[in-house]
């Protein structure tokens, strides 16, 4: 350490080094979305459209619970990144035994409450009586991962942090491929239709967490430390621990009722909209996973530069993530506009949907254009712990930009609603930036 209290600085980030984590993340990333895509294409290939929408309304509690609480995951990554940095065992253990405590209690209540969360969800969303029925049968048997889902998401983040990214890698596509598979055996081979893609969900998040915590035993002896679990169970631990993980709890939140709003009117749109939109989304979910991994690497880069104080490193890091991922992003949105008619014929072959999503296909083309910069400036704040920043921006996108842009624009209907989105992502892009910019400004010393 320095006479200032810093760290010598760190090498200059280069290209390998910020491949070494985007690689394996970009794997790992692109995993989860596929697994979207082949639910929609098994169901999207059966006699009835319901299925399909079922499941995307389904799907979207989901993405709305496990988001909300993702703080549990980027909080983790983001403190880890920083005791990394600084060879702090102590932060590096305490990252990841109070994360998994918080986990493992969230789950508890989501178990206990899921009758009434399910209720809720589905009287706001208010699908077809047919895809109602569908949606709370996918609902009651998907729940049950959620212990599994929680703590597998704290040991993703947590080697992450420490910028182990094959581990991660490693637990998604056990995950994934096992879900795939599943998938497939439930629904094609034994009809199961909206069960079998729940069962398949619930089998292979319990064989993920399973995989992750033989990993984390293997790695903690790396990682000495005097850290107690009855020091992280201590009331003022876990106060410290929400102090800092709140903001990015309400920041999730604000993003996933952008999410969530998109799918209920979507819904009350009819269900060829629906389906059409759930089919959007889900390639949506693939350009912001692809466009996520070089944000996962701005995320333990950023952190270790933040936890030794090297302001100059730090933004230097910064515009080499950001050139390679416009690059990305000009590929994908060539890629969707030459491509995007198959991959919609790909995942359906009902004619109603194919024709709807073919209308609005022209907004998912331009996405990867739009969202890229909101993406990587979220690794980024993550990696420097900004959350209370991260809050502002998505509060004030969401509430004060989507709704009144939504509202504005109903007469176009879907395009309205598509719209909206547009301008949510384009507001968080530009807030985080002037943030950024501020943040910045000064010598690093001075602002931590």
């Amino acid at each position: 350490m320095s006479t200032d209290g810093t760290a010598p600085p760190l090498p200059t980030t280069t290209n390998g080094d910020v491949w070494r984590i985007a690689a394996p993340m970009l794997l790992s990333n692109l995993s989860i979305p596929l697994l979207g895509l082949v639910d929609t294409a098994v169901l999207g290939h059966l006699d009835q459209p319901w299925y399909l929408a079922a499941v995307g309304v389904g799907a979207m509690i989901f993405t709305t619970l496990y988001n909300g609480v993702n703080f549990l995951r980027m909080g983790t990554t983001g403190i880890a990144a920083q005791g990394f940095g600084r060879s702090d065992g102590d932060t590096v253990v305490r990252s990841l035994r109070e994360a998994t405590l918080v986990a493992l209690a969230v789950a508890t209540l989501m178990l206990l409450a899921h009758p009434w969360i399910r209720d809720a969800a589905l009287a706001i969303m208010r699908p077809e009586d047919i895809v109602r029925t569908e949606a709370a049968r996918y609902f009651d048997i998907r729940i049950w991962s959620a212990p599994a889902t929680l703590a597998t998401s704290v040991i993703v983040g947590w080697f992450l942090g420490l910028s182990n990214a094959r581990v991660p890698l490693t637990i998604t596509l056990v995950v994934n491929l096992t879900n795939i598979v599943l998938d497939i055996v439930l629904v094609v081979g034994f009809g199961m239709k909206t069960a079998g893609v729940a069962y398949a969900t619930l089998v292979a998040e319990y064989l993920g967490l399973t995989v992750g915590v033989f990993l984390v035993l293997r790695e903690s002896g790396r990682w000495p430390s005097t850290l107690t679990w009855r020091q992280c169970i201590r009331e003022a631990d876990l106060v410290r621990y929400f102090a800092v993980n709140g903001n990015i709890f309400v920041r999730t939140m604000a993003l996933m009722f952008t999410l969530f709003t998109m799918t209920a009117l979507s819904a009350r749109l009819g269900t060829a909209v629906l389906a059409a939109n759930t089919i959007l989304l889900n390639l949506l979910h693939v350009i912001s996973y692809g466009l996520d991994a070089l944000a996962h690497a701005a995320e333990a880069i950023v952190g270790k530069f933040e936890g030794r104080r090297d302001r100059a490193g730090l933004k230097h890091s910064v515009g080499l993530i950001f050139r390679w991922s416009f690059g990305i992003a000009v590929g994908m949105t060539l890629a969707l506009w030459i491509g995007g008619p198959a991959l919609v014929r790909l995942l359906t072959d009902i004619d109603s949907v194919v024709a709807t999503a073919g209308v609005y296909l022209p907004w998912l083309v331009i996405m990867p254009l739009v969202t890229v910069w909101s993406f990587v400036y979220d690794g980024v704040f993550i990696g420097a712990t900004l959350a209370r920043e991260m809050r502002n921006v998505m509060c004030a996108a969401a509430f004060f930009v989507f709704v009144p842009v939504w509202w504005v624009a109903q007469p176009l209907g879907n395009h309205g609603l598509w719209l909206a989105f547009t301008a949510f992502m384009l507001t968080r892009a530009v807030g985080m930036h002037i943030y950024y910019r501020r943040r910045y400004r000064t010598p690093l010393s001075a602002t931590v």
